[in-house]
């Protein structure tokens, strides 16, 4: 393998170079930003107008909102606690840690199914007020979807 030795810069060679060295002098000149000093408009005493798109929450809605965040939030704290517990006591098994993890999930799906089954448990309680001769006729389906068949027992 032959080594050939460096070439002196020739005059094209300097001339490309300056050429450069300008174009990025002038690109550095030049500014990236640039700050708006004309003053803000006057605010009137107009009441705001709902855009269009997505619906502005209610404040029930903003409440909840607040709430299950702040929540959330709370949670954190707990469990950072019995992380830090595990590992410094060195007891800190994966098994236990999932259980740790899944009892308030576990727990909260309980009782939302809880509260869910107690409102269908309560019958409504119909009135119906009638003048005259009347034939009423009232009927029940009971309908299960139980995994790969459908029940239905009309009753």
């Amino acid at each position: 393998m032959t080594v050939h030795p460096r070439n002196p810069p020739t005059a094209a060679d300097r001339e490309l170079v300056s050429r450069l060295m300008a174009a990025v002098d002038d690109v550095m000149e030049t500014p990236t930003s640039y700050r708006d000093t004309t003053p803000l408009p006057a605010t009137g005493d107009a009441l705001p107008v709902a855009q269009p798109g997505v619906p502005p929450m209610s404040q029930r809605t903003t409440d909840t909102l607040r709430a299950v965040m702040y929540v959330s939030v709370a949670t954190v704290p707990p469990g950072l606690i019995a992380i830090g517990i595990l590992v410094a006591s060195e007891h800190a098994d994966a098994t236990v840690i999932g259980m740790i993890c899944a009892a308030p999930a576990v727990l909260a799906l309980a009782i939302a199914r809880l509260v869910r089954s107690a409102g269908k448990a309560v019958p409504p309680t119909i009135h119906q007020h009638y003048t005259g001769t009347v034939n009423q006729h009232t009927q029940n389906v009971n309908s299960h979807s139980r995994w790969l068949g459908k029940t239905t027992n009309n009753l």
